[in-house]
């Protein structure tokens, strides 16, 4: 399984370090489950934050997920963000793509250009594997997250897709 790259990236003059969650290091997963549940909590998440049983279920699953991947972000010494991707495979293209499930950024750091730091760096490791595209949903109600895509690259698909779902 290749691995997001472990490096220090300078965006709109702030350092930020990103790292590749490793399901072992348990300052990694509680980093992760903290933004998830951050994000839950957030009326972009709209869901009730996960309890204890529930946190170790995930880490136990996504750990095992064989394309699952977590990229968090490191801003001034805190886990500032992060993002839950999983990797897909065109079968008109014959390569793979990124996913982007989650996007998170501490309310106390939004406005910093931090979100737009981790798209970057997402982009980036897609170019380096040598991907086909990234994909990703955005709420209708989230014109401050469209913007952000907008702004690098990411646009309506053409003829226009519709996310649909049935809850079981």
């Amino acid at each position: 399984m290749t691995h997001f790259n472990k490096n220090i990236q300078i965006y709109m003059a702030i350092n930020i370090v990103f790292e590749q969650c490793n399901w072992q290091n348990p300052e990694h997963t509680g980093a992760f489950l903290n933004l998830l549940n951050h994000y839950m909590s957030d009326p972009m998440g709209d869901y009730p934050p996960l309890n204890e049983h529930d946190k170790q279920k995930l880490l136990v699953h996504l750990s095992n997920h064989p394309t699952a991947e977590v990229l968090l972000m490191k801003y001034e010494n805190d886990y500032a963000g992060m993002a839950t991707t999983f990797i897909n495979y065109s079968t008109f293209k014959l390569k793979p793509y990124m996913y982007i499930h989650d996007v998170v950024v501490l309310d106390k750091y939004r406005g910093k250009g931090l979100g737009k730091a981790l798209i970057r760096e997402l982009i980036n490791i897609s170019e380096n594997r040598d991907y086909c595209k990234l994909t990703l949903e955005v709420r209708e109600d989230n014109p401050a997250a469209q913007q952000v895509y907008k702004n690098l690259g990411f646009e309506e698909c053409k003829p226009r897709m519709y996310f649909w779902e049935r809850k079981i």
